[in-house]
């Protein structure tokens, strides 16, 4: 009788409903402009040349294509799980558990990736060995993640207001660079010819990772105010802003008369900064590592209300999904990984399997995406059904980019 009253207790308490608007706006941010950017320009540059502001526009207009099916489906099914949840109704329940523990696994890899490069920048700074380094900012961050969600999403939001307002200041440092129209037309409009073409799609291929993580958004629907309205608004306010701050970095890049160090260096942010600001590079570095801090958090907090979803839906052991009565979150799913991930960094090959994060996310972007055109094929009348046809373009785009990804790595 006593575990069917503690059983039935646990079961009552819900996750704490405390984001507004900003709140997830900057969680949001926080994972989509997030490391990967101070990294990936350099490379886009590099392969798409003056053209890289078209790769990250042709990018960010292939990710919205996939917002738009996210923008849909937590309208219509505001709950953590979320991926699971929206391909569980659109193609059954065994494909909505292999989907949700496949976000999870890519939030754990990520995790671990990105606690393991920043041990590798503190190891710098201080004698202390890179995988206990890495264990321990992940220790941390999930006892963060564990005390609140209010709290999470405020440090998130703090962190992201420095790497965003840094990006901005390289923005601002080179607008001298952008009066040329002729700047604008080397770098929007292509001839079409397949020589030149394909190094600005492959460049777009690669600059659609730097928008992944609006998607996140959709798994703190229980923990949002007005989950209806507020996570759909959040998601195309994440994406539009993605794609601003992107090109225009991009332009900058492509403005700056040394291009070829930007596309060269190691920390093309960082070679930036200094080209447009005659300053040194410690600002970015130190937003950059900031970067890196949030983006474990994130994924964190991303990934055990996956887990805390799934087993609502039963797809995963209901005891995962407890609730701590005192922080209103997920203690168990927290627990888990932030388990797998220690694990990860201890005893796996991170690099190999990092290589395969991106097409498994894009395995669930694709599924994703059917699930909106299945669901809204059953739904006459819906919001759902008017835009059916957004999942099947999303669809296609995904495995698109997934083949492409595919045959570049065989090349």
């Amino acid at each position: 009788m006593a575990s069917e009253v503690r059983g039935a207790e646990e079961a009552s308490v819900s996750l704490d409903r405390t984001i507004t608007l900003p709140g997830l706006v900057f969680y949001g941010l926080g994972v989509t402009v997030g490391a990967g950017i101070f990294a990936l320009l350099g490379e886009i540059v590099g392969l798409a040349g003056s053209h890289a502001p078209l790769s990250f526009l042709i990018a960010g207009l292939l990710a919205s294509f996939t917002g738009a099916s996210y923008i849909l489906l937590v309208g219509a099914f505001p709950q953590a799980g979320a991926e699971a949840a929206y391909v569980g109704r659109g193609l059954g329940s065994m494909a909505g558990r292999v989907t949700g523990l496949a976000v999870v696994v890519t939030g754990v890899i990520t995790g671990a990736v990105v606690a393991l490069a920043f041990a590798g920048y503190l190891a710098s700074l201080v004698a202390i060995p890179e995988p206990l380094g890495a264990v321990a900012v992940v220790v941390t961050l999930s006892l963060v993640a564990w005390w609140g969600v209010r709290e999470s999403v405020f440090l998130a939001a703090v962190v992201t207001l420095v790497e965003v307002g840094t990006l901005m200041v390289v923005i601002a440092f080179g607008l001298d660079l952008l009066g040329t129209p002729q700047l604008l037309r080397d770098s929007f409009v292509p001839s079409f010819d397949t020589a030149l073409m394909s190094p600005i799609l492959a460049g777009s291929v690669l600059a659609f990772f730097a928008f992944v993580g609006f998607e996140n958004i959709a798994n703190m629907a229980e923990e949002t105010v007005a989950p209806r309205r507020t996570a759909p608004l959040a998601i195309s306010i994440v994406l539009g802003v993605s794609i601003a701050i992107y090109v225009m970095l991009a332009l900058v890049a492509v403005a700056v008369p040394d291009r070829a160090a930007i596309a060269e260096s190691s920390a093309p942010m960082a070679t930036l900064y200094e080209e447009v600001s005659g300053r040194g590079s410690e600002p970015v570095a130190i937003a950059a590592s900031l970067a890196m801090i949030n983006g474990i958090l994130i994924q964190i907090v991303m990934a055990s209300r996956v887990l805390y979803g799934m087993a609502k839906q039963g797809l995963v052991p209901a005891m995962i999904g407890r609730v701590g009565e005192s922080r209103q979150t997920p203690t168990r799913a927290t627990a888990v990984v932030t388990a797998a991930m220690v694990s990860l960094i201890l005893f796996f090959p991170l690099v190999e399997l990092a290589r395969l994060t991106s097409l498994v996310t894009l395995g669930v972007f694709t599924m994703v995406n059917a699930a909106l055109f299945l669901i809204g094929g059953r739904q006459p009348g819906t919001s759902i059904a008017r835009f059916r046809w957004v999942g099947f373009v999303g669809a296609v785009a995904s495995v698109a980019l997934a083949t492409w990804q595919v045959v570049d790595e065989l090349a």
